[in-house]
């Protein structure tokens, strides 16, 4: 859901030439698989566009490709600690680093602040609108803060 929200929210600010989105998981158990259908429905229900997208785990070479590894909650961490070793250049943050507690943007993001909580997790909930609400807040400071 955060791929295609994040690549929705660039497309939407006109910066699509300036982004490489993209979305990997930290275990093996849903390789392959599409976005899972209750997600799908929420992203319909949002107006939020997606295509077919096939899972497929993290790789030491995405740590070194990209900017920024932007996790969902601390057991992602944790998990992509084995696959990539210490976070030597600081690029791995959890996606409520960015917020602050009231719902904004983290301004002290940058300076070492961590995530009050994780993003909710439907997984276990069932609730793909506390996940998607989660989700829209904190990919739109992300793209704030990288805007700036």
């Amino acid at each position: 859901m955060a791929e295609m929200v994040m690549k929705y929210l660039v497309k939407e600010a006109g910066r699509e030439s300036e982004f490489e989105i993209a979305s990997a998981a930290v275990s093996t158990e849903e390789i392959g698989n599409d976005i899972y259908p209750p997600a799908k429905a929420k992203l319909r229900e949002k107006g939020v566009p997606f295509e077919r997208h096939a899972a497929r785990q993290m790789t030491k070479g995405d740590y070194e490709y990209y900017d920024y590894i932007v996790c969902m909650d601390r057991s992602n961490v944790r998990w992509m600690q084995y696959i990539i070793g210490e976070d030597t250049e600081g690029k791995v943050s959890m996606m409520m680093d960015w917020v602050d507690r009231e719902g904004g943007v983290n301004r002290s993001m940058r300076t070492g602040a961590t995530a009050f909580r994780d993003v909710a997790d439907p997984w276990y909930t069932g609730d793909f609108e506390a996940t998607y609400q989660d989700i829209i807040v904190g990919t739109k400071a992300i793209l704030q803060q990288l805007c700036e």
